[in-house]
């Protein structure tokens, strides 16, 4: 976290709105209801979140903490999205849904007053959330068992070390109750659990190949070698977004070296997708069909043990 951060968190702790998020973190303090104002996230960058989400018509958003509305009902009003907020707020749920119904969008949204850790995300396309770090990191796990490619977007604070597929520093003259400042957009997309040994064959030269892939994951960077044929090699431009995995090779195959270069969508212990293979004695493009020989055993939905054990040990 930045200093600027660090301040501003400092700041909302202390200040009216800081207290109705603590409440959401502090389980003796979930079913009181919150007496105090909250800090809402300035209009700008409202319409900065939901366009690096790219929340469309087809997209169901839930908002973490969604006070007055104003996330929900903007997707809803401009994008045709449908969804909810919770908050823990009852005089935040009744204005919300006075917004609503002033915006016209009362058949596509709704908002509950509810506890966010006991709220089912499992509708969610796009999750937005502005609380406070340590808010952050307790849901973390929840958040990394939702469907690959569910897109959380988050105002001014991060996840720790899980990085933020796109982190931006947008200027906000609202913030601060119209003193103006700077917000901070961090953006994620849910990766599949991808860890494990993967093995497939692809014909090369006309003869089946086999192909052994070990992936070392720590949310969506991916790290790997490859062995064929009794050679080893490390893979290159390892790339997972969602459920959608690439990555490229060279080895040598019966006597020259091929150049690899393979696409696919995961669906649990399974890969589909294609292979393109270029060498001075093949060139061509191939189904590629690999499954999992190590699936994963977490007990957690999704969760490969790397990806749990880390998420798991930033709640603790």
């Amino acid at each position: 976290m930045s200093s600027r951060q660090r301040i501003f968190a400092d700041r909302i702790r202390c200040a009216a709105g800081a207290c109705a998020l603590l409440l959401l973190s502090a389980p003796a303090a979930r079913a009181a209801e919150p007496r105090v104002p909250y800090v809402p996230t300035p209009q700008e960058v409202v319409e900065r979140m939901l366009k690096i989400a790219k929340v469309g018509a087809a997209d169901y958003l839930i908002d973490l903490g969604s006070g007055d509305g104003r996330i929900v009902i903007t997707a809803a009003k401009k994008y045709g999205a449908r969804g909810f907020g919770v908050d823990l707020d009852p005089d935040r749920i009744r204005e919300s849904n006075e917004n609503a119904r002033r915006a016209g969008v009362t058949d596509r949204v709704s908002f509950h007053q509810q506890d966010l850790f006991a709220t089912d995300l499992s509708q969610a396309t796009v999750i937005t959330m502005y609380l406070l770090p340590r808010v952050n990191i307790e849901l973390r796990p929840k958040l990394l068992q939702l469907a690959p490619g569910t897109r959380l977007v988050s105002h001014d604070f991060d996840m720790d070390d899980w990085k933020p597929d796109v982190h931006l520093t947008v200027e906000a003259p609202d913030k601060y109750s119209g003193a103006g400042g700077q917000s901070d957009i961090y953006y994620w997309v849910v990766p599949a659990p991808v860890e494990g040994v993967w093995q497939w064959q692809t014909p090369v030269a006309g003869k089946p190949q086999s192909y052994e892939v070990k992936l070392q994951q720590k949310y969506q960077a991916v790290t790997g070698s490859v062995r064929v044929g009794g050679r080893e090699s490390r893979l290159q431009g390892a790339r997972l977004r969602g459920a959608d995995i690439r990555f490229r090779f060279t080895v040598e195959v019966n006597g020259a070296p091929v150049k690899h270069e393979f696409a696919g969508k995961i669906e649990g212990d399974t890969i589909h997708g294609s292979a393109t293979l270029s060498g001075a004695r093949v060139q061509g493009r191939f189904e590629w069909n690999a499954r999992r020989a190590t699936p994963s055993s977490t007990g957690q939905r999704g969760l490969p043990p790397g990806i749990f054990q880390i998420a798991r040990s930033a709640r603790h």
